[in-house]
């Protein structure tokens, strides 16, 4: 008999311990993992902000989130980055408007060219009732809107001539990303659009295949187009910007108080890669032309006169009501 009740001890003792462990794991915090693609190049502005939000959050959540972030289209390239995000195979992206109109027209109408005065009337534009405009339809795909990053005004280069006027692209052979809006600007003015993927770009210019491209000065810089073109026209035709994106399934897991730090982290980031790429900006329109190229600042109403086409266009992809909306948004901010 005693052995039975003894028996019996040590049963309850064994259960309650292990009820004890169960319980002590339980309330450990569970550690999540997250995957953050983007295309910047490593040491670009966009690149340093993103590993300033994984470290930030880190720190802040104690450890329990851990963002492991993948420049320089590691993951893919732009399109399957966003695809993978909307599937939920990685965690977070930034992608420009230019990539999010396939799946909400609405982002098509941020690239209408030559529409924002300068970076603060982008910022207060994109900033304002857009973000609550689009975010309930990024939801519908999948994706969290948390706020929006940078990536500039686009600018020209090429290998023939200084552009000083439209009439100069007229002919040339430039390369946009598959992005309508870019591609309408381009041929507005004359230019042969060719369709390259950028990490084709480099060599493309450097045979000769294309003239010309057109992007951010940070990432003329970052990407060394310097060593392949001759000719940068600051033409900042177009502007876009990243948009930092959340797969709804990760955002779904975490907890209220991990959702605040998630959403205040990516909005400091998103002002620091504001911040660093205007501020930079004018610095390194002088540092490409030390490493020579030739630099012009032609008058942009001439340019600006030719985009009727081009906006034709744009409306008809992105619907007129869009595009309507969205300028009483640039008019009244």
């Amino acid at each position: 008999m005693k052995r039975v009740g003894l028996c019996l001890v040590a049963l309850l003792l064994v259960v309650g311990l292990m009820a004890w462990v169960a319980l002590s794991v339980d309330a450990q915090p569970k550690r999540i993992t997250m995957k953050f693609g983007h295309y910047a190049a490593p040491g670009h502005p966009g690149d340093r902000a993103a590993n300033m939000f994984a470290e930030n959050v880190q720190k802040r959540t104690n450890g329990e989130i851990i963002i492991a972030v993948y420049p320089n289209n590691q993951l893919g390239d732009p399109p399957q980055l966003l695809e993978q995000n909307i599937l939920g195979v990685i965690d977070m992206s930034l992608p420009t408007q230019g990539a999010l109109d396939k799946y909400s027209k609405k982002f098509a109408v941020v690239m209408l060219p030559f529409v924002y005065r300068d970076y603060d009337h982008a910022h207060r534009v994109l900033d304002g009732e857009f973000k609550e405009w689009t975010s309930g339809e990024l939801e519908k795909q999948g994706l969290i809107f948390l706020s929006n990053w940078e990536w500039g005004f686009r600018n020209l280069t090429n290998n023939v001539r200084p552009i000083n006027s439209p009439d100069d692209v007229k002919g040339l052979k430039i390369r946009t990303p598959p992005e309508i809006q870019l591609q309408a600007a381009m041929e507005a003015l004359g230019a042969v659009v060719t369709k390259i993927s950028f990490a084709e770009l480099y060599m493309a210019l450097k045979q000769g295949v294309v003239d010309g491209q057109e992007n951010p000065i940070a990432v003329i810089y970052a990407n060394k187009i310097y060593e392949v073109q001759k000719y940068l026209a600051l033409t900042r035709h177009v502007y876009n910007s990243m948009v930092h994106v959340m797969s709804k399934k990760t955002w779904d897991k975490l907890t209220p108080e991990q959702k605040k730090i998630v959403a205040e982290e990516s909005k400091n980031a998103g002002e620091y890669m504001r911040n660093t790429l205007v501020s930079e900006e004018a610095g390194l329109i002088e540092k490409l032309k030390q490493l020579g190229m030739v630099v012009t600042t032609p008058d942009l109403a001439p340019f600006k006169a030719k985009m009727g086409p081009a906006y034709e266009r744009i409306a008809q992809y992105a619907g007129k009501e869009n595009v309507e909306a969205f300028l009483k948004m640039v008019e009244k901010y």
